[in-house]
């Protein structure tokens, strides 16, 4: 004996502490108990299989679930291979043992289910009794029943034998697991954790079993599934892909099969009619292992900018966690992380490829995620580039589209929209992408580099300079100084610049690095925007102070400018009148958009325009300014 052995101790266990632990806090739900009493029923008939090959051809079987509501029971029978008194003892009656898990490691044989030895203590978890009756195929003349309440105590006693070899579990449920044994509860919940099961499942006297669904993945065709024609897969696959699916309609479907050879995974991937990025995460993601549900939502084992994808993947080689309920985070799970993402990528291309009606609905229904999805992988770009739609000003286009509009270029704008950015372009008659919508820019940007296009970004410094062009003559600094002062609020600067159409006189732009200088400077920002993005929306704001709040571009262009510049030069006393209905247009220009002003600056405005139409009809020296050049018109009138 080494040094310190004589001191071990033996640690004790408090066996009732640890059954009420495991059978009731063990699982996330009380349905998970009839998941696990079902997979016990499956692998009862695989023993048999596998411990009596001669009589295979003989055995039927099937598993059949039964519910009473006023009993406040539900029964689970099987025709597999039974329990004799021993094994009630050895495998049903201690915590930790299982001889699914023995016989698997012996034989290899990968369609047995079970690992632990836990999933019958989840009988305890919703029954208040549980009572098992059973015949062994090995001893077919001897029947046995094991009773227990609460996991703690049981007793077992002779019983007659049962008609054929097999396996009756029934729970006398929990008033507040009653709702289990409903017939119609059990269909909807047996149908989605039983749908792969090789063994047919029944409820109640039904004759048709609740997994009657066909497995695109695993009919058996003469010659291989790839024989029959693109067709008929893509009509069984959606067959599938309708009847799993629980909220949304799938648009597409496309296999899913591996060549990692650390994943092992096949299954079924789908287009999901619903959801968009920008509203909710609808990925949606069934793992089945050896054929029994093991994950409900899985949905971390798909990229994270596939919200619209739904699917089913089966494998025997992933590792569940010991309620069965997730996934452990091995090489196996990164690895079919992995191939989903490959095959969502190549079910996209095979859609636009093969399903040109169905790829139109797609980047109709989830242009919005699909904008982002192409940001992700360059694959996924070039397939999208040319036909994802954009919103714009002009309802939702393509990036070659709103290039072809621009003469060229493809214009953005940086704020959420409206004011006096989408009523200049609406002047220039060129659609204008919402830059504020989920990677709309950065998409574009990507596109523009693709495509060798130029891209204008309004609102920045140097897309304003695209379309703001210099003056051809500069004003004098006098000029500029006595505009500025009558036409520029506090925090605008003017700047001069030429600009169509020339009817518009002005155009006041947002700066919308200031913008958001403002908002992540705010005191409540750490509280609204995760630290990460908070550092670097601050590193990019640092190189401006924000003191310049938006630009005011005057359009020298303009004939309604010119005339103004040649009152001002004249002396003419209508001129700061004239300056003072412009400075009025300016702010009901901005009331116009979704960012405009204030309802008193409006007000305001509007008293404006009547002090200065009165003024201007009213002076017998009317400066030289023609009231319809100032709204727009190009066409100079007579001046007075």
């Amino acid at each position: 004996m080494s040094e310190g052995q004589e001191n071990l101790r033996t640690t004790e266990v408090d066996l009732g502490g640890l059954v009420s632990v495991l059978a009731t806090h063990l699982y996330s739900t009380p349905l998970v108990a009839l998941r696990e009493l079902v997979q016990n029923a499956h692998d009862s008939h695989t023993r048999r299989r596998l411990e009596d090959p001669a009589g295979a051809d003989a055995h039927q079987p099937r598993i059949r679930v039964r519910g009473n509501t006023a009993a406040r029971t539900v029964a689970i029978e099987d025709t597999g291979a039974g329990l004799t008194e021993p094994e009630i003892h050895a495998y049903l009656a201690t915590v930790g043992t299982g001889y699914t898990r023995l016989l698997r490691e012996v034989t290899g044989n990968e369609q047995l289910i079970g690992a632990f030895g836990l999933g019958f203590l989840s009988a305890f978890s919703v029954a208040e009794e549980v009572t098992v009756t059973t015949t062994s195929h090995r001893e077919p003349t001897l029947g046995h029943r094991y009773r227990s309440r609460g996991g703690e105590q049981y007793s077992v006693e002779p019983v007659a034998a049962r008609p054929e070899p097999g396996t009756a579990v029934e729970l006398t449920l929990k008033p507040e697991h009653a709702h289990l044994a409903d017939e119609q509860a059990l269909r909807e919940v047996l149908g989605r954790y039983c749908v792969l099961l090789s063994i047919p499942v029944y409820v109640g006297e039904d004759e048709q079993p609740v997994n009657n669904i066909p497995v695109p993945w695993r009919t058996g065709v003469p010659g291989g599934w790839g024989t029959i024609p693109q067709a008929r897969q893509h009509a069984a696959r959606m067959a599938f892909a309708t009847a799993f699916g629980r909220r949304f309609e799938p648009l597409t479907a496309f296999p899913f099969e591996s060549t990692d050879p650390e994943t092992d995974a096949v299954g079924l991937l789908w287009v999901q009619d619903g959801g968009s990025y920008g509203s909710s995460d609808n990925r949606d993601l069934a793992v089945y292992l050896r054929g029994m549900l093991l994950a409900e939502d899985a949905r971390e084992l798909l990229p994270s900018w596939a919200g619209f994808i739904g699917g089913v993947v089966e494998s025997n080689r992933l590792t569940p966690t010991a309620s069965r309920e997730d996934l452990q985070r091995d090489q196996h799970y990164r690895a079919l992380q992995q191939a989903l993402t490959e095959a969502i990528i190549n079910g996209l291309y095979e859609t636009a490829r093969l399903h040109p009606a169905a790829w139109r609905r797609i980047l109709a229904r989830h242009g919005q995620d699909l904008l982002g999805a192409a940001l992700c992988d360059e694959r996924l770009f070039t397939l999208l580039a040319d036909d994802v739609p954009v919103p714009t000003s002009q309802g939702d286009l393509t990036a070659g589209a709103l290039r072809a509009a621009g003469g060229g270029a493809v214009h953005v704008a940086l704020g959420s929209g409206g004011g006096f950015e989408e009523m200049l372009y609406r002047a220039m008659r060129v659609p204008i992408a919402r830059g504020d919508r989920y990677a709309v820019l950065p998409f574009l940007r990507r596109y523009a580099q693709l495509r060798d296009c130029r891209i204008v970004e309004l609102g920045g410094e140097s897309g304003n300079r695209e379309l703001f062009r210099d003056p051809e003559q500069p004003l004098p600094a006098e000029e500029t100084g006595w505009l500025a002062a009558a036409l520029a609020d506090q925090g605008e600067q003017l700047v001069p610049a030429r600009f169509d159409p020339p009817g518009l006189p002005l155009v006041l732009v947002p700066d919308r690095e200031a913008e958001l200088k403002a908002r992540i400077e705010d005191d409540q920002a750490d509280a609204r925007i995760p630290s990460a993005a908070l550092r670097l929306a601050r590193a990019f704001t640092a190189r401006t102070d924000g003191t310049v709040k938006a630009r005011l571009y005057l359009n020298t262009a303009s004939p309604a400018v010119q005339d103004l510049l040649r009152a001002y030069r004249a002396g003419h006393t209508g001129a700061a009148t004239a300056a003072a209905l412009l400075r009025s247009l300016k702010v009901i220009m901005a009331a116009a958009g979704s960012d405009g002003a204030q309802g008193g600056d409006l007000t305001a405005a509007l008293a404006g325009v009547g002090t200065a139409v009165a003024a201007l009809t009213a002076s017998a020296d009317a400066v030289s300014v023609d009231l319809g050049t100032l709204f727009g018109n190009d066409e100079p009138g007579e001046h007075a």
